[in-house]
């Protein structure tokens, strides 16, 4: 079988999928020819659970009326899969599950991804995700002290 002949075949299955060694590009493709609606959600710039959802939300297109909690992710991914006929793929890019203020945010989300998943899977649908897990977000930089504009009277 080939390798996008078993990403295929992961997709069909549904939930979480090992795309380290696939492209997002190789992945989106095989989701497309899998007639699977696919979207990405730009997590790098998340800091913390409702950045992470605000980018779900985001890539996803939710209603406005989106509560930005687990119950209301759980609630609108069910939705959202019943909504393509033939079902729904997320790629998470740069999800940094590696910062110690995100990492049990990131579980949390996931375990809400996978509960999405059985949903799909218990009513004749299709949801499937894959994570590119980033470590820690970078420290700031240092700050340096500003320098006085010309017209400035300090010597």
């Amino acid at each position: 079988m080939s390798q996008a002949q078993s990403l295929q075949t992961k997709l069909q299955k549904g939930g979480l999928i090992d795309v380290s060694a696939h492209t997002q590009q190789q992945v989106l493709e095989a989701a497309q020819a899998a007639e699977m609606t696919a979207f990405v959600v730009n997590c790098d710039r998340a800091r913390s659970r409702s950045a992470v959802l605000r980018a779900i939300a985001k890539a996803v297109d939710f209603p406005e009326f989106f509560g930005s909690n687990l119950d209301a992710l759980y609630d609108c991914l069910c939705d959202t899969v019943q909504d393509h006929k033939n079902g729904l793929f997320l790629w998470f890019d740069h999800l940094h599950s590696g910062d110690p203020a995100l990492a049990a945010d990131s579980e949390a989300i996931l375990a809400v991804c996978a509960d999405a998943a059985d949903f799909a899977a218990n009513n004749d649908s299709r949801f499937a995700y894959g994570v590119v897990h980033a470590g820690k977000h970078p420290d700031p930089e240092p700050v340096n002290e500003p320098v006085p504009y010309a017209g400035s009277n300090a010597e």
